[in-house]
């Protein structure tokens, strides 16, 4: 007897750079608007609001050198090129100076977005859900443990073309104060990944496409559209 009615999902992990163990993952949370240029782009005003989170599910997670199918339900998918960071010592109201104390380590990503379904919610003040969280949305490169390079150039290569160049010292809130404020309204653990925002030059993709993403001292985050 399992105990189970149905037999339990696949436990979702990520690759470990250097390490056959790999990084179970328990849930994906994600910032929005963390550079000032990327929230003027989106018609935001950097200034004028406290970060704000949505989520994708833990089993959208795609690894690194992966082709997917094109989403259904969209005309218009963009690639979003973000540092991810993977928490290793959960906790409540974390304060951002023993913020750098629970993280295990980081990695590239990309946040997919189908925009025109974001675009809807918008105007319609929905949820985000089904234009965040869709099946295949989280693509993150294999993770490297301890901290990163402050001033790292992140960069989003499509088909050969830089799309997208910024520095992680370029993020509104650091990843010390992103960790502070999501721990005031969850209680984070061990698995727990957080995408922490992309900077301007978003675009789409098509079938066919293959899209990386770069971080200096981390592996690339490779996804190709069938």
């Amino acid at each position: 007897m399992s105990g189970y009615v149905l037999p339990p999902p696949p436990q979702t992990a990520v690759a470990v750079q250097g390490r056959a163990e790999r990084f179970a993952v328990r849930r994906i949370f994600c910032v929005g608007r963390n550079y000032a240029d990327h929230a003027r782009e989106m018609g935001g005003d950097p200034t004028a609001e406290p970060p704000f989170f949505f989520t994708k599910p833990a089993d959208a997670l795609v690894p690194s050198g992966a082709t997917i199918a094109f989403p259904p339900a969209t005309r218009d998918l963009h690639f979003e090129a973000e540092l991810v960071v993977a928490i290793g010592l959960g906790g409540a109201d974390i304060p951002a100076a023993e913020a750098a104390g629970h993280v295990w380590g980081h990695a590239a990503g990309n946040d997919l977005t189908r925009r025109d379904l974001q675009a809807e919610a918008k105007a319609a003040r929905r949820p985000w859900d089904m234009a965040k969280g869709f099946d295949a949305s989280a693509v993150v490169g294999a993770l490297v443990a301890g901290p990163v390079l402050p001033d790292a150039g992140l960069r989003c290569v499509v088909n050969g073309q830089k799309r997208q160049s910024a520095r992680l010292s370029e993020m509104i809130w650091p990843v010390e104060q992103i960790i502070a404020h999501l721990s005031r309204h969850v209680t984070l653990a061990p698995g727990d990944l957080i995408f922490t925002g992309t900077p301007a030059g978003v675009g789409a993709l098509h079938p066919g496409d293959r899209c990386t993403v770069e971080i200096d001292g981390l592996p690339a985050a490779t996804v190709t559209l069938a």
